[in-house]
């Protein structure tokens, strides 16, 4: 049966440590300079209709080092911009290629390609889900930390795709989730009810300084994401109590990290001093996309 990752609860727990693992050895054998080839042959298809830097460039090099190769397709190059279904672009890309990487708006895009692939569809981003950047989150935590389990993680700002993602992290491991998001702007609330009804360790608030007491892990992204522009005015006021800052950061504990999935707007969601500061671990979280997406890609098509 072809796997996708379209959300991390495509994943069991034990597959999401065993891929964690696997990135941390792929990390290792990079610094030593002996990656493995094992996808020699292989073809990554990359199709993208949001712009990229760190999700083009992790997957592009991490084929390469895997010894495979990618090509990149916008939705502009392709005849899904003169209306081919889905269904269609699905069926020939599995005859051409071994797996498709998908950034784009909706979820549904990635649901109807799955739907028709005999290949693996990977989730790159939606509006909703970023199962790879919690991958590269997760393995970060356990560079710094040994693990997930039992740690308290807050997220703080926005209830966006990577809030979503952290909460299906938490419906698969055992750790403590707080969310501090303004009124309306909450995470997916059918997540939330999963949560609960799963009586994971999920607590949603508006309050900044309960969600980073006691945690360990402290999470932000930008305050209006891609497709938002047009509300970012509004969203800075709205978002203003949620930065993270020095301030913030001193109801934490001393050994806590900062993570952000970058790009950041600095003076925004986050100061320039946190997020260069001795507490960021933002610059590990971004090179682990490429070490978890490899470990990734060496799971699904090797």
């Amino acid at each position: 049966m072809t796997r996708h990752l379209l959300t991390l609860l495509d994943l069991t727990p034990t597959e999401i440590a065993a891929l964690l693992t696997r990135a941390h050895e792929l990390k290792a054998l990079q610094r030593q300079g002996r990656s493995p080839r094992p996808l020699v042959g292989r073809t990554l298809a990359m199709l993208f209709d949001k712009p990229s830097t760190r999700t083009r460039v992790s997957f592009e090099a991490g084929m390469a080092q895997l010894g495979g190769a990618t090509i990149y397709l916008e939705r502009g190059q392709t005849q899904l911009s003169r209306a081919e279904p889905l269904s269609d672009t699905a069926r020939v890309l599995s005859r051409y290629v071994d797996a498709v990487v998908v950034r784009t708006f909706a979820q549904q895009m990635l649901e109807d390609l799955a739907a028709h692939a005999t290949i693996p569809i990977i989730n790159g981003l939606t509006d909703t889900h970023h199962p790879c950047q919690v991958l590269s989150d997760l393995m970060t935590v356990e560079e710094r930390f040994g693990g997930v389990a039992g740690l308290k993680v807050a997220w703080v700002g926005d209830g966006n795709n990577v809030a979503n993602s952290w909460i299906t992290a938490a419906l698969r491991l055992d750790f403590e989730l707080h969310l501090a998001c303004p009124p309306g702007y909450e995470p997916d609330a059918a997540l939330l009810r999963q949560a609960q009804e799963e009586k994971r360790r999920v607590i949603l608030d508006q309050d900044p300084v309960a969600a980073v007491s006691g945690a360990q892990v402290i999470n932000t992204d930008v305050w209006a994401s891609m497709g938002q522009e047009g509300e970012a005015e509004r969203r800075k006021e709205v978002f203003r109590p949620y930065q993270v800052n020095r301030e913030l950061l001193r109801h934490a504990p001393a050994e806590a990290i900062v993570l952000h999935c970058l790009p950041a707007h600095r003076g925004e969601e986050i100061t320039a001093e946190v997020l260069d500061g001795p507490q960021s671990a933002a610059w590990d979280q971004a090179e682990n996309r490429l070490h978890a997406q490899k470990a990734l890609l060496e799971w699904l098509l090797g």
